[in-house]
């Protein structure tokens, strides 16, 4: 299935340019039976997109029409038929080149249309049936797009036609210049594309593959995700601007967005609807074209979620790691220091010493830092260090050197040197407090233990498994190359946060 959708879908693209997205979601649409709005300025090729896709099925019909607000049903439905008016006195009519005998239509600038056309379309986009005369018709529409260069007006009772299309897809000018230049140098873009018979749907089919993509199985994982997804809906940015919109999404189209995913699981060859289905829903949420973005990013970051809570996870871990790693290095230097010169210094809470006559008795500091100081030379006039209130306990005041980063709140910066008693401050001498005639030193202990992570494996691991699900989501067919950027984004920046993971573990090496 999968190479034959990818063959037609070739086939249709031939002297069209970058509408490959949009041919692909009305090829998409038509097999959910869904409708496709195209949102553009003119002589952007939103005709030419209705006119392929009727080429896609064998034997159809197509129905073309450019509203205006002087459109009468009898243009788009069928003229009344006088003979059974007269003559059986039964108002009926002529359907036979209307709409309702097009396999795919095509209606042009769609909200210049009046109330009685648009009406009737509420049925015959939701439910495939036109009620003529006293029968009702079941149709065998297919496809219908709708083109506009504006939004429904407020307040013109429009909502529930808007609400109808389900795909709604941004068309704008060529921008790449090599396209360009091909479109203007191809004397056959106008021209109908040929398919092959081989390739083109036949009705049987089509009905068969209705039934197929029903049985489509949607699994708690996929339903899980579309929840996030709708509960986000309600804060989402606006492109340009600092506003963010609450966008309400009826009851029905999600209903019918099932429907979508479905079919996109199917021309995939997939009995399952995947994540890599779950990036077309963006199309069909937003209210405003400026809305857009803003889902399609909360879409993909439904769909990465999993790789976002897990790199989150493995980064908490590896910090703690790490802590508890310079803590067991430092207490081991600490302590081989401790037995060769400084076994007679007092230890406080395992981490300082006390300096005698500073700031009333009450100053510290890390012992490691004091290991690390060098005594005053003609060359050495101080090391930098800082001295500040320890934020646990503001009483104390906490002396540590000082590498220029990461400076504590109201720090003073000071020189800093030793010698085998204590240090000098700006010059000025302190003694370090010494254990009592009797008094036993503390034991230093390694506080906490380092987990089993293997964080290299697990990187690479993480790694491996974005690159899965970015292979897996760049592969659909109906993924657009900006889609394709935006997915690019979020995995450069998982990739970012990996290399730096990576770059931290050999913090644990020592």
């Amino acid at each position: 299935m999968k190479e034959r959708i990818q063959a037609l879908l070739q086939e249709l693209n031939k002297g069209i340019y970058e509408k490959e997205a949009e041919l692909a979601m009305s090829l998409l649409a038509a097999l959910a039976g869904e409708s496709v709005i195209l949102l553009g300025p003119p002589g952007v090729a939103k005709s030419m997109v209705a006119r392929r896709l009727k080429s896609a099925f064998k034997n159809a019909k197509s129905f073309e029409y450019l509203m205006s607000r002087f459109s009468t049903p009898d243009e788009i439905f069928g003229p009344v038929s006088i003979s059974k008016l007269k003559d059986a006195d039964k108002y009926e009519r002529n359907t036979e080149g209307y709409l309702p005998n097009a396999d795919v239509a095509f209606l042009d600038e769609i909200w210049k249309a009046g109330p009685a056309i648009q009406n009737t379309l509420l049925t015959v986009i939701n439910e495939k049936l036109f009620r003529n005369g006293d029968k009702e018709m079941k149709l065998p529409l297919k496809l219908l797009v709708s083109a506009s260069n504006e939004l429904p007006a407020q307040g013109e009772g429009l909502e529930a036609l808007w609400d109808r299309f389900i795909i709604r897809i941004e068309c704008s000018n060529i921008r790449q210049e090599r396209n360009f230049s091909a479109m203007l140098l191809d004397n056959d873009s106008e021209k109908e594309v040929e398919v092959s018979s081989s390739l083109q749907i036949s009705d049987d089919e089509y009905g068969e593959w209705n039934i197929m993509i029903d049985n489509i199985i949607v699994s708690p994982a996929i339903l899980k995700c579309i929840s996030a997804v709708r509960k986000a809906l309600n804060n989402v940015p606006v492109t340009n601007s600092d506003e963010h919109h609450n966008v309400y999404v009826s009851d029905r189209r999600w209903k019918n967005i099932i429907r979508l995913l479905k079919a996109s699981a199917f021309i995939h060859d997939r009995s399952v609807v995947g994540l890599s289905d779950i990036l077309l829903m963006y199309h069909c949420l937003w209210q405003e074209p400026d809305e857009a973005e803003g889902i399609r990013n909360i879409v993909i970051h439904a769909m990465f979620v999993e790789f976002a809570a897990e790199i989150a996870r493995l980064q908490i871990a590896l910090e703690s790691d790490i802590r508890v790693s310079r803590q067991h290095r430092a207490t081991s230097k600490v302590r081989q220091s401790i037995e060769k010169i400084d076994a007679d210094k007092k230890i406080y809470d395992s981490f300082y010493y006390h300096l005698l006559d500073h700031d009333t008795g009450n100053t510290y500091i890390f012992m490691t830092d004091y290991q690390t100081l060098r005594g005053a030379t003609k060359e050495n006039l101080g090391q930098m260090g800082v001295i500040y209130k320890d934020p646990k306990n503001p009483v104390r005041s906490i002396i540590r050197s000082y590498d220029g980063a990461d400076t504590p709140k109201e720090a003073r910066t000071v020189a800093l040197t030793r010698d085998k008693d204590g240090i000098f401050i700006d010059g000025v001498y302190f003694k370090i407090e010494r254990l009592a005639r009797g008094e036993q030193q503390i034991i230093l202990k390694e506080v906490g233990s380092i987990s089993n992570h293997d964080y290299y494996k697990e990187i690479d691991m993480l790694a491996d498994n974005i690159w899965k699900r970015e292979f897996e989501i760049k592969n659909n067919m109906c993924i657009s190359s900006d889609d394709k950027m935006a997915i690019d984004d979020i995995v450069k920046t998982f990739n970012k946060e990996l290399a730096l993971m990576r770059e931290n573990t050999q913090k644990l090496e020592g």
